[in-house]
Protein backbone atom coordinates (compact mmCIF):
# COMPACT_ATOMS: atom_id res chain seq x y z
CA UNK A 1 0.00 0.00 0.00
CA UNK A 2 1.30 3.87 -0.85
CA UNK A 3 1.37 6.24 1.78
CA UNK A 4 -0.74 8.97 1.09
CA UNK A 5 1.11 12.24 -0.35
CA UNK A 6 1.28 15.26 2.37
CA UNK A 7 1.00 18.72 0.87
CA UNK A 8 3.23 20.06 3.05
CA UNK A 9 0.83 23.19 4.50
CA UNK A 10 -0.09 22.73 7.74
CA UNK A 11 -2.86 25.12 8.55
CA UNK A 12 -2.33 24.53 12.58
CA UNK A 13 -0.18 27.95 13.46
CA UNK A 14 -1.44 29.42 17.26
CA UNK A 15 -2.26 32.83 14.84
CA UNK A 16 -5.24 31.43 13.85
CA UNK A 17 -6.94 31.28 17.34
CA UNK A 18 -7.07 35.51 17.48
CA UNK A 19 -9.55 34.95 14.69
CA UNK A 20 -12.10 33.85 17.39
CA UNK A 21 -12.01 37.48 18.78
CA UNK A 22 -14.06 38.76 15.91
CA UNK A 23 -16.84 36.50 16.76
CA UNK A 24 -16.69 36.50 20.69
CA UNK A 25 -16.37 40.47 20.88
CA UNK A 26 -19.83 40.89 19.08
CA UNK A 27 -21.49 38.95 21.09
CA UNK A 28 -20.85 40.36 24.41
CA UNK A 29 -24.23 42.57 24.18
CA UNK A 30 -22.92 44.82 27.60
CA UNK A 31 -20.51 46.53 25.30
CA UNK A 32 -23.11 48.21 22.94
CA UNK A 33 -26.39 47.43 25.20
CA UNK A 34 -26.97 51.18 25.55
CA UNK A 35 -27.76 54.78 23.58
CA UNK A 36 -24.56 56.37 25.28
CA UNK A 37 -21.76 57.47 24.60
CA UNK A 38 -23.03 58.75 21.09
CA UNK A 39 -20.23 59.13 18.65
CA UNK A 40 -21.36 61.76 15.84
CA UNK A 41 -24.56 62.02 16.83
CA UNK A 42 -24.99 58.29 16.68
CA UNK A 43 -25.89 55.94 19.33
CA UNK A 44 -23.17 53.14 20.71
CA UNK A 45 -25.13 50.73 19.06
CA UNK A 46 -24.42 51.71 15.20
CA UNK A 47 -20.90 52.82 15.71
CA UNK A 48 -19.77 50.09 17.75
CA UNK A 49 -20.76 47.36 14.85
CA UNK A 50 -18.76 49.48 12.25
CA UNK A 51 -16.03 49.29 15.16
CA UNK A 52 -16.53 45.41 15.23
CA UNK A 53 -16.05 45.52 11.69
CA UNK A 54 -12.66 47.17 11.91
CA UNK A 55 -11.64 44.63 14.96
CA UNK A 56 -12.55 41.76 12.20
CA UNK A 57 -10.58 43.42 9.46
CA UNK A 58 -7.58 43.72 11.69
CA UNK A 59 -7.63 40.22 13.23
CA UNK A 60 -8.27 38.70 9.48
CA UNK A 61 -4.96 40.40 8.28
CA UNK A 62 -3.31 40.15 11.06
CA UNK A 63 -3.58 36.38 10.88
CA UNK A 64 -2.82 36.30 7.50
CA UNK A 65 0.29 38.04 7.92
CA UNK A 66 1.78 36.06 10.51
CA UNK A 67 0.88 32.64 8.51
CA UNK A 68 1.59 33.09 4.78
CA UNK A 69 4.10 31.20 3.42
CA UNK A 70 7.18 33.28 1.47
CA UNK A 71 6.75 33.26 -2.10
CA UNK A 72 8.88 30.94 -3.93
CA UNK A 73 11.00 34.24 -5.20
CA UNK A 74 11.96 35.37 -2.05
CA UNK A 75 12.60 31.56 -1.11
CA UNK A 76 15.18 31.49 -4.06
CA UNK A 77 16.96 35.13 -3.01
CA UNK A 78 15.32 36.74 -6.51
CA UNK A 79 14.85 40.13 -4.89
Amino acid sequence: MTEPVRSGRSDRSPWNWLLIVPIIVPLLTPLYNSDEPRLFGFPAFYWLQFAFILLGVAATSTVYLMTRRPSARTEAGDE
